[in-house]
């Protein structure tokens, strides 16, 4: 009987603490997605300026088929975070560096670094 009853306790606690973990992981990721979509919209802007002045033989013009691919990498320095940020016009790929505020374009996916 008490067999039983301590593995219940350790059912129960097993379940408890699973449902737990579950909770604070959406938690987390919720506030992850929070700021990727703040950094992204605070960036925006200086990435299309930035794109459509770096020098390139594919120009990049922001109008027609367009799409914003977003925050693509996240690389951490010493003591920097450094992301990419990816936008795409008429297949033409341009990774805007925020950090840096510089820009590089390259016409096809397997082309950029």
């Amino acid at each position: 009987m008490n067999f039983q009853r301590i593995a219940i306790v350790l059912f129960v606690l097993l379940a408890a603490g699973l449902a737990g973990s579950f909770y604070f992981s959406w938690k987390t990721l919720t506030r992850l997605r929070t700021v990727q979509a703040f950094v992204e919209s605070s960036v925006f802007a200086d990435a299309v300026a930035a794109c459509e002045r770096a020098p390139s033989s594919t120009p990049f013009k922001w109008s027609g088929n367009t799409a914003v691919i977003g925050l693509s990498s996240v690389k951490l320095d010493k003591n920097i975070v450094s992301a990419s940020y990816t936008l795409v016009a008429d297949s033409v790929y341009c990774d805007y560096d925020p950090v840096g505020k510089r820009a590089y374009i390259g016409s096809n996916f397997l082309e950029r670094e």
